[in-house]
């Protein structure tokens, strides 16, 4: 799966060689996230995030039903990751 994630980011982001990619695996989850530099933010978002949007649905389409949760999180180099799972 993370292959399919870092051929769609590879499309629209233009410094390919500064991408980070961090996988956490939780209890039914495996967390993504994608680190990029900030001009390629916008690129690899979409506008109004529809990019990104339709990245996390093919994602979910390809996950095979029986196995953990695919989450992909999108974010600048430099700002932190912000753990929505602690506010419920």
């Amino acid at each position: 799966m993370l292959d399919l994630i870092k051929y769609i980011v590879g499309q629209f982001a233009e410094d390919k060689e500064n991408v980070e990619y961090e996988v956490k695996e939780k209890d039914r989850v495996i967390e993504v996230n994608v680190v990029l530099s900030p001009s390629d933010m916008g690129k690899v978002i979409g506008k109004q995030g529809k990019i990104a949007k339709a990245m996390r649905t093919l994602v979910r389409a390809a996950t095979p039903r029986d196995s953990k949760k695919y989450v992909v999180e999108i974010r600048e180099r430099g700002a932190e990751a912000v753990d929505n799972a602690d506010e419920k």
